[in-house]
Parts: C-alpha cells; sequence; structure tokens
C-alpha cells in the first residue's frame, strides 16, 4: 500500500510514540475494506506499539477504523482510506493518541478541556465529510480530532464523501468539508481550532475582544495575514519595534492555492506548505498574531484605530494595511442561494462530488480553464462560459482544454441566471451576448472562477480608493493618510503574485518604520 520511502518517512515519525495505540477496524468483504487492511498493516509493521482488531459490524460503517489508547473509548476515526491530503491527518492522530504532544498553546489547550457537551447524552459528536483532493479539509479534519483528543466529551470521525456517496447524497453535500454535530449541519469549509472553539464556546470572542481593547498601542499594527501582511511584520519586528498583526487567518488566499510554481528559488510548493512557513517565520520574530478579526472600520489620527467585527479594537502608531482579495462572485439570481449547494468556487476541493455528472466553470482566465481541465477528468461532461469572445487563458492552457472530447467551450455568453430545485442546482440560464437569445444549459454544479475583489469595503469613505475599490498607494505603500500603509492585493499594484505581495510588504513595512523614526513619540501619544 505504502511505498517504501514513505514507510521509511512514517517509521522515523512512528519512533516518538510513547504509549500503544489500539485501532479497531470494521471491515466488510469488499476492496476497500481491503485496501484499508493493507494500509494498516503497513503501519503496524512499522512499530509494536500499533496494534489492529478487526470487527465485521453491519451497523457501522465499513471499511473505517478508530483509534484509542488501552482502556479508553475510541474519539477518532477514519470512514475510509485517509490517503492524499489526509494521510498528515492519520500520521498526526496516531502520533497524538500515542502520546506526541499536540503543537499547541496552553490556553487554547484549556480552552478545549473546559468545552461543555451541553447535551442529553453528555457528547459531542462530529462528522466530517471530505474528498481526498481537498487541501482545505485536513485543516478541519485535524482541528477536531485535537478536540476529541484532549477532551473525552467529544467524538470525531472523517468521512470519505467520495466513498460513500449514498450519504453524501442524502445529506445534500455539494461542497467540502462539510461539518455536522450531533447529526445537524454545523459549519462548510476551511475552520481552525480557534474558528470551531468560537462557534463552541459563545463567550470566547468577547472575551477576546476584551482583552484586545485594553493591549496596549503597538508601534505598527498589520491588517491582514496573507504574504503581504506577514512580508510586512517579519521586516517590521526586525527593526526592534513592537509589532502586532490582525487576520482572520495567517495565509489568506494561499490557504485556497494548490500548487505554485513561479515563487523564486522554490522550484514548486503547495500553498498551505507556504502558509504554514510564512506563520513559523512571523512567530519566531515575536509578533503579536490575532486570528479571527475582520476589521470593519478605521479611525485615522495621530494614534490610528482599527476595529473589527468581533467587537475588538487596536490602536497603532501607524498601521499596514494588507486585506487581500476575495473571489469574485457572479453576482446573479440562485448564486448565494446555492452557494454550497452545487455552487461552487475551488475544483480542487469540491470537484470529486462531481464525479459522472455535468458541470460548468465559469471564465475562461487561467484559473477557469485550469478548473476545467482538472474537472473534466473527473466528470462526464465541462461546459466553459466565458463572457469575451475568445479565452483568455495562456495559450498552452487553452491547447490543452480544446483536446478534451468532453469539454464545450461557450464564448461571448454571459451568466444570468443559476437554476435548482429548491436543494440543490439544476442547472443555468445564460445570454448568447451576439444574438441577445438567452439560454439553458443542465449541469449539476457551477464552479466560479472570474477573478478576485479587494477587501477594502470597510474602508470606503476613510481612505482614497480606485474606481475598482483598490487602495491607491505610492512607491512607499504610502495612502492618502499620513502614517497609513497598504500592500498586496487590496491595493493598486499592478500584477496581482505572491512575489509581489511578498515585495510590498516589505516595502510598506519599511515606509511605515520611516514613518515612525520621523514621528515625534510625544506627538503620537
Amino acid at each position: 500500500m505504502l511505498d517504501s520511502a514513505l514507510k521509511s518517512q512514517l517509521e522515523t515519525y512512528l519512533q516518538r510514540l510513547t504509549s500503544p495505540v489500539e485501532i479497531t477496524a470494521i471491515v466488510d468483504d469488499s476492496s476497500e475494506s481491503g485496501e484499508m487492511l493493507a494500509l494498516l498493516a503497513d503501519i503496524t509493521s512499522l512499530t509494536p506499539k500499533i496494534t489492529v482488531r478487526e470487527v465485521r459490524d453491519g451497523e457501522q460503517r465499513a471499511p473505517s477504523f478508530a483509534l484509542a489508547r488501552p482502556g479508553e473509548q475510541a474519539r477518532i476515526g477514519f470512514a475510509g482510506l485517509p490517503l492524499g491530503h489526509e494521510f498528515t491527518s492519520l500520521v498526526l492522530a496516531l502520533l497524538q493518541v500515542g502520546g506526541y504532544p499536540p503543537k499547541i498553546d496552553a490556553t487554547t489547550i484549556e480552552q478545549i478541556k473546559a468545552l461543555d457537551a451541553g447535551q442529553a447524552d453528555g457528547e459531542l459528536v462530529f462528522e466530517t465529510y471530505i474528498s481526498l483532493s481537498c487541501q482545505n479539509c485536513p485543516d478541519v479534519v485535524q482541528a477536531l480530532n485535537l478536540l476529541a483528543l484532549l477532551n473525552p466529551r467529544i467524538r470525531h470521525t472523517m468521512i470519505d464523501g467520495g466513498l460513500f456517496e449514498q450519504e453524501v447524497m442524502s445529506r445534500h453535500i455539494l461542497s467540502v468539508p462539510a461539518v455536522f454535530l450531533n447529526g445537524e449541519p454545523f459549519g462548510q469549509g476551511r475552520m481552525s481550532v480557534e474558528e470551531i472553539l468560537a462557534k463552541l464556546d459563545k463567550n470566547a470572542a468577547a472575551r477576546e475582544a476584551t482583552r484586545l481593547k485594553d493591549s496596549e498601542p503597538f508601534d505598527l499594527l498589520i491588517v491582514g495575514g496573507g504574504p503581504a501582511g506577514v512580508s510586512a511584520a517579519v521586516y517590521a519586528a526586525r527593526k526592534g519595534i513592537r509589532v502586532g498583526i490582525a487576520a482572520e487567518r495567517i495565509g489568506g488566499q494561499l490557504l485556497d492555492t494548490l500548487g505554485i510554481e513561479n515563487l523564486i528559488s522554490v522550484p514548486r510548493t503547495e500553498g498551505l506548505k507556504l502558509s504554514a512557513a510564512l506563520e513559523q517565520n512571523v512567530r519566531s520574530h515575536g509578533v503579536d498574531i490575532m486570528t479571527q478579526q475582520r476589521a470593519s472600520k478605521l479611525v485615522a489620527g495621530e494614534m490610528n484605530e482599527v476595529q473589527f467585527e468581533s467587537g475588538a479594537s487596536l490602536k497603532a502608531r501607524s498601521i499596514v494595511i494588507a486585506t487581500g482579495a476575495r473571489w469574485r462572485e457572479m453576482n446573479v439570481p440562485g448564486e448565494k442561494e446555492y452557494r454550497n449547494r452545487g455552487v461552487a468556487y475551488c475544483p480542487h476541493c469540491d470537484g470529486p462530488l462531481f464525479k459522472g455528472r455535468d458541470v460548468a466553470v465559469i471564465g475562461g482566465g487561467n484559473s477557469g480553464v485550469e478548473a476545467a481541465i482538472d474537472l473534466a477528468g473527473l466528470v462526464n461532461h465541462v461546459t466553459l462560459i466565458e463572457f469575451d469572445t475568445a479565452l483568455r487563458a495562456d495559450a498552452v492552457l487553452v491547447g490543452k482544454l480544446r483536446g478534451l472530447a468532453n469539454v464545450t467551450v461557450l464564448t461571448h455568453a454571459q451568466t444570468t441566471e443559476v437554476r435548482g430545485d429548491g436543494e440543490k442546482v439544476t442547472g443555468l440560464n445564460y445570454r448568447d451576448r451576439a444574438s441577445g437569445e438567452t439560454r439553458s444549459v443542465q449541469v449539476a454544479g457551477i464552479f466560479v472562477q472570474i477573478g478576485l475583489l479587494p477587501n477594502t469595503d470597510w474602508l470606503s469613505g476613510t481612505l482614497a480608493l480606485s474606481d475598482r475599490g483598490e487602495i491607491e498607494t505610492d512607491a512607499r505603500g504610502l495612502t492618502s493618510i499620513p502614517g497609513v500603509y497598504a500592500a498586496g492585493d487590496c491595493t493598486t499594484v499592478p500584477y496581482k503574485q505572491i512575489i509581489m505581495a511578498m515585495g510590498h510588504g516589505a516595502t510598506a513595512a519599511l515606509g511605515a518604520f520611516d514613518h515612525l523614526i520621523r514621528t515625534p513619540l510625544a506627538a503620537a501619544a
């Protein structure tokens, strides 16, 4: 099942186990059960600390397995084969159940242990439906596994949606990760430990807001945690000033990016790996990191203030705004109603859920054409719809797309409506821009790939924005307000690329530092 190189690497990891791990495997006569047992056999061959017990139980999912310490009830389970992106989730679960301490701060550990189930049966039972190609799913799986590890009232099972298709269909799941709590929908999409705790612990946001309001002003506050924000934080921290970074999450759009092949000196990496490296780098510089904070208002003055939707607020002598951008929506009837019910924005994550069905891709740029190519290998048929008279993607991508027999390209077409039956997408309407006629396409899924919008709505009327909503900056990243700088995809800087954002973030931080050393402390105070 596992190749020799992977087994060798896994064997090294498993040497960190300090206590035994018992695996209970639920099997049947399917080939999938055979593959799961082969995987578990490879694992047990690497260490005597892990044992497997086979059970045939028609009342439980098969194939599946659960991990437990001797004498304890199993609280972490995997339904299916956790390979692909989920192999890391399996390795971490084995290590943590086997006594290897999780890399998480003590405050969060205590918050997890203090969670009260508040249920009649005293348990919080989580189920997470995933696809093995989803790069967002492991974060959710690992976060919920951690909760189950630390709190005996919590159980969690990862479920491969591609293997348990009947469950996916009966629960109307058309986007992953999809999390259920005690049988009811709990959350959709990427969630960190902190985000999950905020939903379970209703007082957590208020406590954090109070803590932030009482904190001392920063010399430099960065708003946004993508490549631009992290770069600004690292460059500023190296100047010896007090730096804070407030963001919804560290990584920004990197967390939704699969392959990266144009970052200088790095032949190839993935968004999740680069995001983790950025976070490790910024933490090593002693920067105060505050996540789950979405900015809502900028109050400029001698001591600038940023207010957040959580009710928190932070003050700083100077600010770098690096809030990035988000996926552009079609803004047509039915889009919001059927989001995550057939309307999707990540073909890598949700594509496997549409195996054997017809889908549409909206957008003929690089992202749209790449999505269509990827989906063509999974689904029955792809219809790509482009507003312009020709595809705008690179010629090599267009050539590959044109060679696929199960792809139809419609140019000079404008999507006008998403149709559905009340539960899921059934098709879309588009207008032929040449003839003016309205036509229909029957599809089960619609993948929107039409570019980005800057996250600057909260700045309207505060500082100068372009007609596209981008923050106007000078060569040093300075905005129209003294002491307030900006960087990255939320600005007018051309060519929205990771490396451009990093450089722009460094420029803005140096510009802000130059402002600080030229501004009298008494005036700022």
